[in-house]
C-alpha cells in the first residue's frame, strides 16, 4: 500500500519509451499513488507475468490485472481518477484534444524513431543508453558490446515508421514545422489547451521529449523552440496552473497546427494507410505536401484511425466543431 491506504500501482517502462514517459507523466499529474519499475534483465519474470505482449508501458494493479497500450491505460485511469479531468469541457475542444493526442502517438513517434535511429550520433547514444537501462551493471567493454547490439538490431527497423532516404526530407520537415508552431502557440499558455494539461499534452510532448535527449533533434528542439523545451520539462511532473481556454483564445495559433501537421500530413497518412489494409495491400502510397510518402501496412494506426472516427462520430453536437475541422482539412478524413 502506499499515500496512507490508497492502493499502488506498478509501471513497468523504460526511459527511452514516449509511451512509457506519457503514462508516467500522467500518473504524476492525477498524484496516482505508484511505482516506476525500470525494465531491465532483473525485472523480466515479473514482468511477463503480467504482460501480454513483450511492450511496455505495463501497468500493474493492486489486484494483480496487468494492463498495456497507453492511451487505453490513460483512458482507463481517467474513469478512475476523474479529477483534474484532462478533456476541456467543451466538446469540440475535448475531440481536437484527443485528436492531437492521436497525432502525437501515431505521426509523432515517427520523427523521433528516425532522427534516434538515423544519425550515427543518436544511434549510439540511445543504444548506450537502452543498453545500459536494460542490462545494469555491466563493466565498460561489455556495455560496448551490447550498445552495439542494440543498434544492429533498432535501426533496420526504421522501415516500420517509414524512414527511408525518400521519406527522410518529409519527416524531417514535419519535426521542425511542429516544434515552431507549438512555440509560438505556447508563448501565452503553459500548455496545449490553458493552464493544464488536456489529454493532447500527454500524446505530444513525450515524443518531442524523447527526441529532445538525442543529440540532433535535441539540438534543433533547443535552438528553435525554447518555449517547447520548456514545456516537455513541464510535462515531466505537470500541474493545473489555471483554467482550459476557450477556443477564441487557442484559435490563433492552434488552428496552424491542425491545419498544416494534422489535417495536411497526419490524416492523409492515416487514413490512406487504412484504406491500404481494407484493400490487402501490404504497402501503400501517399502524397504529403506533394511528395511521396511510402511504407508497410500498419494494423495498428488502421484501428486507431477507427477509434478516432468513433470518437467524432459520438460527439452529439458538432455544430462548433466541424467548421474547425472543415477549416483544418480535417474533416473529409473523420467524416
Amino acid at each position: 500500500m502506499a499515500d496512507g491506504d490508497r492502493p499502488e500501482y506498478r509501471i513497468f517502462g523504460m526511459e527511452l519509451s514516449p509511451y512509457s514517459r506519457k503514462v508516467l507523466s500522467y500518473f504524476r499529474y492525477k498524484g496516482i499513488p505508484h511505482r516506476w519499475i525500470l525494465r531491465d534483465a532483473t525485472q523480466q519474470a515479473e514482468f511477463q507475468r503480467y504482460a501480454k505482449l513483450s511492450l511496455v508501458p505495463l501497468v500493474v494493479t493492486p489486484e494483480g490485472e496487468g494492463i498495456q497500450d497507453s492511451t487505453p491505460i490513460l483512458e482507463r485511469f481517467e474513469a478512475l481518477f476523474p479529477e483534474p479531468s484532462i478533456h476541456p469541457p467543451d466538446p469540440a475542444l475535448a475531440f481536437l484534444s484527443a485528436l492531437l493526442e492521436e497525432y502525437g502517438d501515431e505521426w509523432g513517434n515517427k520523427p523521433m524513431f528516425h532522427y534516434r535511429w538515423t544519425y550515427e550520433p543518436d544511434q549510439r547514444s540511445a543504444a548506450e543508453r537502452i543498453a545500459r537501462d536494460m542490462m545494469p551493471g555491466l563493466d565498460a567493454a561489455s556495455l560496448a558490446t551490447a550498445a552495439d547490439a542494440v543498434r544492429t538490431r533498432m535501426v533496420p527497423r526504421l522501415s516500420f515508421v517509414g524512414s527511408t532516404p525518400a521519406t527522410a526530407p518529409i519527416i524531417e520537415e514535419s519535426f521542425v514545422r511542429e516544434i515552431a508552431l507549438l512555440d509560438a502557440h505556447l508563448a501565452r499558455r503553459p500548455y496545449l489547451f490553458g493552464g493544464r494539461p488536456a489529454f493532447a499534452d500527454f500524446g505530444v510532448a513525450p515524443q518531442i521529449h524523447q527526441a529532445a535527449t538525442d543529440p540532433t533533434p535535441g539540438a534543433i528542439v533547443r535552438e528553435r523552440a525554447p518555449r517547447v523545451a520548456a514545456w516537455i520539462e513541464r510535462m515531466q511532473s505537470p500541474r493545473a496552473e489555471g483554467p482550459f481556454e476557450a477556443w477564441s483564445a487557442l484559435a490563433p495559433t492552434l488552428e496552424p497546427l491542425l491545419r498544416d501537421e494534422v489535417g495536411g500530413t497526419f490524416l492523409p497518412w492515416s487514413a490512406a494507410n487504412a484504406a491500404a489494409l481494407a484493400a490487402g495491400e501490404k504497402r501503400f502510397r501517399v502524397e504529403l505536401g506533394g511528395r511521396p510518402f511510402e511504407q508497410e501496412t500498419q494494423k495498428y494506426h488502421a484501428r486507431s484511425l477507427a477509434a478516432l472516427r468513433a470518437r467524432y462520430a459520438a460527439v452529439a453536437d458538432r455544430s462548433a466543431l466541424d467548421p474547425i475541422l472543415a477549416r483544418t482539412g480535417c474533416l473529409p478524413f473523420l467524416a
